[in-house]
């Protein structure tokens, strides 16, 4: 019986010490200082195919794009001569994205600083200068607009039209 008292009694007191202990533990002042690592977690995510810091598409934009026609990572070149405009773009929803590579839509690249609207051009034995293959998830597709007398700059901000698909305000890379 004295043994069993003993148990029990040791037992009551290790939960009544943990009890103790835990709320305590609880009523002990936080530290305001944050480890290094925590810090370093802190830091915001790179937003998801936003590769291109250069063209200024916020998130909320990245996810539209993404949800409503199924790309992101947009970016606008300029070409080493400055005859061609190259914009690319990732596709991350092949059906969504399909749209954006119809043949039967005409591509503009809108530069409203220059006042000019640049199309793809037509190569003889080659065709439009563009990829209109059915896109698949994770690939990077293009297109050329031709810059002839170079009156789109780097630096300059431009939209892009592809039927009723439209991103503005990219930057010439």
């Amino acid at each position: 019986m004295m043994l069993l008292a003993g148990i029990l009694g040791g037992s009551i007191f290790v939960l009544r010490t943990a009890g103790q202990s835990t709320s305590q533990a609880a009523q002990a002042p936080q530290s305001t200082i944050s480890p290094p690592q925590a810090v370093a977690s802190a830091k915001p995510a790179p937003a998801v195919g936003h590769t291109d810091l250069a063209s200024h598409v916020s998130q909320r934009e990245i996810m539209y794009y993404q949800g409503a026609w199924g790309v992101d990572s947009f970016r606008v070149k300029y070409t080493e001569s400055g005859e061609i405009i190259r914009f690319s773009y990732r596709v991350v929803d092949p059906e969504k994205a399909a749209a954006l590579n119809d043949k039967k839509s005409e591509p503009t690249l809108i530069d409203p600083r220059a006042g000019v609207s640049l199309v793809v051009p037509e190569v003889s034995n080659v065709g439009k200068m563009r990829q209109t293959s059915t896109p698949k998830a994770g690939m990077t597709y293009w297109m050329a607009f031709s810059n002839s007398g170079r009156p789109v700059k780097r630096g300059d901000r431009v939209d892009v039209l592809i039927g009723k698909f439209r991103v503005t305000g990219l930057e010439v890379e």
